[in-house]
């Protein structure tokens, strides 16, 4: 999971799965639900990921 993706693949990273923040990737935690459901779906992306064959960095 990265904010900055060119710098994922240029150092090679299999699996990238864009984030929305330098802060908080993955959404703000005090934000409420809205962020929650952000959360969950960016969590859910990178463990599909994880499972997912790839021969060259993807981007998810």
């Amino acid at each position: 999971m990265a904010t900055i993706v060119t710098i994922s693949n240029s150092v090679g990273a299999n699996r990238i799965i864009p984030t929305i923040a330098i802060p908080y990737p993955t959404g703000n935690p005090e934000k409420g639900e809205k962020e929650f459901e952000l959360r969950h779906s960016l969590v859910k992306k990178a463990l599909d990921a994880l499972v997912t064959n790839v021969d060259k960095p993807t981007i998810f």
